[in-house]
């Protein structure tokens, strides 16, 4: 079912977390952020949404990355009814997307519903001193990739937040799965 992700609520406070991770490591918001801000990502393997835009992501991570922005990625679905999202399946899944990032795992759910994450993909982008500036959307995709050459709003209000503290006044929300609660 599409669910679309809450208003921004600017000035949030990144709430810190420490999870595994799909290369064997445990890792903490304080580890990941960068100099210039932290972009956390909520995905999962099974979503078409998701899928439809992976490698817009990884192009994006790495060139936020090298701006000194943080990235993460996190699923925080419930992989008993939805297998496919186990945390097995979450290891191939960055394998073969070649993440740059970590892709963790969100097993008890604390950490989505401590960021109020709603839907996948779900981005929160927050500044150097880890507050919210971007809850939007990475491009006009859906579930079919936009054209080639459509806006990258992600990338562009995370370089902007990097270089000023403060994102767009106008931002779209994000529209994918609604996270899989565990009952």
């Amino acid at each position: 079912m599409a669910a679309t992700a809450d208003p921004i609520r600017r000035g949030m406070i990144a709430p810190d977390f420490a999870l595994p991770g799909v290369d064997g490591r445990t890792h903490a918001l304080r580890n990941i952020a960068g100099p210039n801000g932290a972009l956390v990502m909520f995905i999962c393997n099974h979503c078409p949404y998701v899928r439809a835009v992976v490698d817009r992501i990884v192009r994006d991570a790495k060139d936020l990355q090298a701006l000194g922005i943080g990235v993460v990625a996190i699923s925080a679905n419930d992989a008993v009814a939805y297998p496919e999202d186990s945390f097995e399946n979450m290891k191939q899944f960055a394998r073969t997307h070649g993440f740059t990032f970590p892709y963790l795992y969100d097993e008890s759910q604390q950490v989505a519903r401590a960021y109020g994450a709603v839907c996948t993909p779900d981005f929160f982008g927050f500044n150097r001193e880890l507050k919210l500036e971007y809850r939007g959307r990475l491009d006009s995709s859906g579930r079919a990739p936009a054209p080639p050459d459509a806006k990258r709003e992600l990338f562009e209000a995370m370089k902007q937040i990097a270089a000023t503290g403060t994102g767009p006044a106008e931002q779209i929300a994000s529209i994918g799965c609604s996270i899989k609660w565990k009952s």
